[in-house]
Formats: structure tokens, C-alpha cells, sequence
């Protein structure tokens, strides 16, 4: 039995922010700055993005010049034992 695969092509507002890695918040700022793709009517109370315009708008933004954080990738200094073993009273 073959499992048939089905990609979305269209995604509610709160999802098409987590696909944009945005807040609902900002990506409605967007959408009425006219910096966003418009919501596509689905049905007569559901509006949704169709995938191919989130990833063309993905896709246009620019690169980022920010450099990452100095830190990046750093491990977190651990307590030794010595010192968890006398937290716990042990």
C-alpha cells in the first residue's frame, strides 16, 4: 500500500508566520504596509497564503548583513559534580 504525500498549497494566517519565521503580529504589519502577500479567501470565513507567493516573497527578501552573535555556539559552563553533589546535600 502506497501512502499518497499531499503538500499544502495554501496556509492559515498563523501558520504562514511560523513558515515566514515571523509573529502573526509582524506579518499582518506587513501584509497592510503591502510588504507581505494578501490572504487568498478559502471558503466563506477562511482566509489563508498560497505557499508559491510565501516562498516567492521568501525568497526576494535580501541577505542579511548582520554578523552572528560573538557567542555563537559556545557551551555554557556546567557546575561540577563536586559542587552539585553539595547542592543536593549529598
Amino acid at each position: 500500500m502506497s501512502r499518497i504525500s499531499i503538500t499544502p498549497a495554501a496556509l492559515e494566517p498563523e501558520a504562514s508566520a511560523a513558515f515566514c519565521a515571523l509573529s502573526v503580529t509582524t506579518m499582518e504589519r506587513l501584509e497592510r504596509d503591502g510588504n507581505f502577500p494578501k490572504r487568498r479567501q478559502l471558503s466563506d470565513r477562511r482566509v489563508g497564503h498560497l505557499v508559491n507567493e510565501l516562498l516567492a516573497w521568501l525568497d526576494a527578501r535580501p541577505v542579511s548583513e548582520l554578523p552572528p552573535p560573538a557567542n555563537t555556539g559556545a557551551k555554557k559552563p556546567r557546575p561540577s559534580r563536586v559542587l552539585q553533589s553539595a547542592r543536593r546535600g549529598a
